[in-house]
């Protein structure tokens, strides 16, 4: 007889952090800590980027139990400070994918996280081409990095029984509805989803998108919003259920 194994993630988008919610912040993450198996965080971790922000979500994260997985945002990048906000969090134990993958033991089951903070580039009908100006070129460029990440990072994982990406920006316009059309282009590209379509993992999550849409798909992948302004409570859980294989009878 075999048993089926439930793993719990909690997850959260844009959570802004600063001195001014440190008290709410590590409210939030005391009450979910032992209650879940992981905690994945989909960037938009700070207000604006600054070490000293970092270290209020730090200091939230520092004594959990449960093992904290997160990608950097925009907002996280603002002050040009990226190798000291991620300093301070790594510090504290939290895994920073910018990007990266990394392989949790959840359970005695391998659980394979892929982490980007991807980029613009657009939509059907909004595409950004690689033309023309050096630094529009660039942006382009950019967004490429994180797919070929994500994409090398999903082969990597391949032999997990439970495969997460997790990104700040969009890889789907399903999750996009409710945002002006005009600003799409900048909420995230489709050039994400083509790793997403290819190898199909269990489940993708970003935020980005305050007033997006929570659930969306990539194919077969299932593909959630968790920007907080969307999901309206610190956390989303989710409940990932795999089966555990039945030993042989021993004769």
């Amino acid at each position: 007889m075999s048993d089926d194994v439930t793993i719990r993630v909690a997850a959260a988008g844009d959570i802004h952090a600063s001195e001014a919610n440190a008290e709410e912040v590590a409210a939030a993450f005391a009450d979910v800590d032992g209650s879940v198996d992981l905690i994945l965080l989909a960037g938009d971790l700070t207000t604006y980027g600054q070490p000293s922000q970092a270290e209020v979500l730090a200091a939230a994260c520092r004594s959990l139990e449960t093992p904290v997985s997160a990608v950097l945002g925009n907002h996280d990048w603002h002050c040009a400070q990226r190798d000291e906000l991620v300093s301070v969090l790594e510090d504290a134990g939290v895994c920073v994918l910018d990007p990266g993958h990394t392989v949790r033991c959840v359970q005695s089951v391998e659980v394979g996280i892929v982490g980007a903070k991807g980029f613009v580039g657009g939509f059907p009908g909004s595409h950004m081409p690689d033309f023309g100006e050096p630094s529009l070129r660039a942006v382009y460029a950019g967004a490429g990095q994180d797919v070929r990440a994500v994409d090398e990072g999903l082969r990597a994982v391949a032999g997990c029984p439970i495969r997460i990406v997790l990104l700040h920006y969009s890889p789907s316009p399903s999750t996009l509805e409710g945002e002006p059309v005009a600003i799409w282009a900048f909420l995230g590209t489709d050039r994400l989803a083509a790793p997403i379509a290819e190898h199909e993992p269990d489940l993708v999550l970003h935020g980005h998108a305050h007033a997006g849409t929570f659930e969306g798909a990539i194919g077969k992948a299932p593909v959630y919003n968790v920007s907080v302004p969307v999901i309206a409570r610190d956390f989303w859980l989710f409940e990932l259920d795999i089966p555990t294989p039945a030993h042989a009878p021993i004769h």
